[in-house]
C-alpha cells in the first residue's frame, strides 16, 4: 500500500473514531433515524396496498430508462430546446463549475442563490466559486445550518440531522445574532428572516433536478421548503444541475418513482412542493426566470453505465431510505465517509464516481447485514454491489471500476484472504482450526488488546463467547471435534 494510500486510511480512522467518540451525534443520529423509519414503516403499511410490487415496477422503470439513457438524453435535449431552455454537456465536475462560472460572468453576477442540490456539492461548486472570488448562498435550510458550520451535508436528504434544535438555536445566535430560541417554529422564522433579504434582489438561482422528462423536455423538482421554488422562479436565471441518469422517458414513468421517493425518503406520502419546470417565462406571464439552463453532469456516469453489474447503482432516486436503516451510519454520521454521498449508496457510488484508489476505504464501512438492500425502493442490490467493490479493491472482480491501480490493494490483507480461503476450502484444515479455536480461544478475549490484527477490531467491539473448550479433543487423523 503506498503512502497516499496508507494516509488516506488514516484519515478514515480519525473521521470513524471521530464520530464513535460523539455522543451527541450518535444520540442526535438514533432519535432521527428511529423517527424516520417507524414513520416510514407506519406509512407503507397504512397507505400502500402493495409496496413490493410497486417497488419492483419501479426497478424495472429505472433499467429500462439506463438501457435506453442515450435516446432519452438526446429526446430531452431536443424538446427542451424548443420550449426555449439552454442545454449543455459536461463531462466532469470541472466542465460543470466552467460553464455555470462563465454564465456568471456573461451576465455580470457574483451571487447564486442555491436550492439543495447533491449534484453541486459532488462537483464541489461552493468551493469551486469561493476560489474566484464569487458566493454562492444556501437557502435550504439544512444546507444554510452546514454553510454556517463550514461543513459538508450530513445526509443526502435531511443534510443538517445530526445538530438538534438547542445545538441550531446556539448556532443562529451567534452566527446570526438572533435570540437564543430552540423551539422549531422560531428557527424557522429566523432562518426566513435571514433570507429574505438575500431574496430581493438576487439574479441567479441553482438548483437539482429529481427527474428530467424526456418527452416533454422538462424538469421535475420536489422540496419540503419553499425556498427552493423562489431559487427557481424569483431569478432572471435559473441553472439547474442534472445527474444524466435522473433523464426518464415520460412523466407516468417519473410518476411511479415520486410515488415511491417520499415515503422511502421522511415517511410522509407527498412532498410539500413539486415543481415542473418547462421553460423560461413566456411573454405575458408574470414571473418565472427569463433564462433556464440544464448542466447535463456525466462525472463517469456513462462509465458506471456500460458495466452490466454496477450500472445498478445508477437507478438510485436519493431517497436516503438506506442511511436511514444502516447500522454502520447511525453510529458514525455521515462525515465519516469522507465522501459526498455517505451510507451504503455512497459506498457504491462514490468509487464509481471518485475513483476507487480515493475512496476504498468506504468499502469497510458495512457489515453487510442487507438491511439497505431490502429497504431500496428500486431494490438496488446495495450488499451485493459492496462485497463485490470489496473484490475489485484486491485486484479481482470485474476489473472496469474506475481508478482502481495496485496502490490501492493491501498485500498483507490480500495474504491473509488467501490463507483463509486456502484453509475453509481444505474440511481437515477448518476442521482443525475450529478444533483449537476452541481449545484455546479463551485465551484470545485477554491477549486480543495486544495482537495486531484483533486489537483493532475488539477496540469498539465485545470479544465474542467461544463455544467449546479445553474439553475438546481433536482427532489428528480425521480432523473432527468430539465433545
Amino acid at each position: 500500500m503506498s503512502a497516499t494510500q496508507q494516509n488516506l486510511k488514516t484519515q478514515f480512522h480519525e473521521a470513524i473514531e471521530s464520530g464513535l467518540n460523539n455522543k451527541q451525534l450518535r444520540s442526535n443520529l438514533l432519535n432521527a433515524m428511529d423517527t424516520l423509519r417507524t414513520n416510514r414503516k407506519k406509512l407503507i403499511n397504512t397507505r400502500f396496498l402493495d409496496w413490493n410490487t410497486l417497488k419492483t415496477k419501479a426497478k424495472e422503470l429505472k433499467q429500462k430508462n439506463l438501457r435506453k439513457l442515450d435516446a432519452n438524453l438526446e429526446l430531452f435535449e431536443k424538446n427542451a430546446t424548443q420550449n426555449g431552455i439552454k442545454v449543455h454537456w459536461a463531462n466532469n465536475a470541472d466542465e460543470a463549475n466552467e460553464l455555470i462560472y462563465d454564465l456568471m460572468r456573461e451576465k455580470n453576477i457574483t451571487k447564486v442563490l442555491k436550492g439543495k442540490s447533491m449534484a453541486s456539492e459532488e462537483i464541489g461548486f461552493n468551493h469551486f466559486l469561493e476560489s474566484k472570488g464569487f458566493e454562492a448562498i444556501e437557502t435550504d435550510l439544512g444546507e444554510l445550518i452546514l454553510q454556517l458550520l463550514h461543513e459538508p451535508p450530513v445526509h443526502i436528504v435531511v443534510p443538517a440531522i445530526h445538530k438538534n434544535r438547542y445545538e441550531i438555536g446556539e448556532l443562529f445566535h451567534k452566527k446570526l445574532n438572533a435570540p437564543l430560541e430552540n423551539e422549531p417554529q422560531k428557527l424557522n422564522a429566523i432562518a426566513q428572516k435571514h433570507m429574505r433579504k438575500e431574496f430581493v434582489e438576487f439574479k441567479m438561482g441553482l438548483s437539482g433536478v429529481n427527474f428530467a422528462i424526456a418527452n416533454e423536455g422538462a424538469i421535475w423538482l420536489i422540496e419540503n421548503e419553499g425556498n427552493g421554488r423562489m431559487s427557481t422562479t424569483a431569478c432572471d436565471i435559473h441553472v439547474a444541475i442534472c445527474g444524466i441518469e435522473k433523464v426518464v422517458e415520460n412523466f407516468e414513468d417519473a410518476a411511479i418513482l415520486n410515488a415511491l421517493l417520499a415515503p422511502s425518503a421522511v415517511g410522509q406520502p407527498i412532498t410539500c412542493y413539486n415543481n415542473i419546470i418547462t421553460s423560461p417565462r413566456k411573454e405575458g406571464e408574470l414571473d418565472g426566470p427569463k433564462e433556464v439552463h440544464i448542466v447535463l453532469l456525466d462525472n463517469n456516469r456513462s462509465n458506471m453505465l456500460r458495466d452490466s453489474h454496477y450500472y445498478r447503482s445508477m437507478s438510485c432516486i436519493r431517497c436516503g431510505s438506506c442511511l436511514n436503516h444502516c447500522p454502520v451510519y447511525d453510529k458514525i454520521g455521515g462525515h465519516a465517509y469522507l465522501s459526498t454521498y455517505p451510507g451504503p449508496i455512497g459506498e457504491v457510488i462514490s468509487p464509481q464516481i471518485f475513483g476507487l484508489n480515493r475512496t476504498s476505504p468506504v468499502l469497510d464501512l458495512c457489515s453487510l447485514c442487507g438491511r439497505c438492500s431490502e429497504v431500496c425502493p428500486v431494490e438496488i442490490p446495495l450488499a451485493e454491489l459492496i462485497r463485490d467493490l470489496r473484490s475489485e479493491r484486491v485486484g479481482q472482480g470485474r476489473k472496469n471500476v474506475i481508478g482502481t491501480d495496485p496502490s490501492t490493494q493491501s498485500v498483507a490483507e490480500i495474504s491473509q484472504m488467501r490463507m483463509f480461503a486456502d484453509m475453509a476450502t481444505s474440511p481437515r484444515k477448518w476442521r482443525f482450526a475450529m478444533a483449537l479455536v476452541g481449545s484455546l480461544g479463551f485465551l484470545a478475549r485477554y491477549l486480543a488488546p495486544y495482537i495486531p490484527l484483533l486489537k483493532n477490531w475488539v477496540r469498539y467491539r465485545e470479544f465474542p463467547q467461544i463455544s467449546g473448550g479445553l474439553h475438546a479433543k481433536v482427532s489428528k487423523m480425521q480432523g473432527v471435534i468430539y465433545e
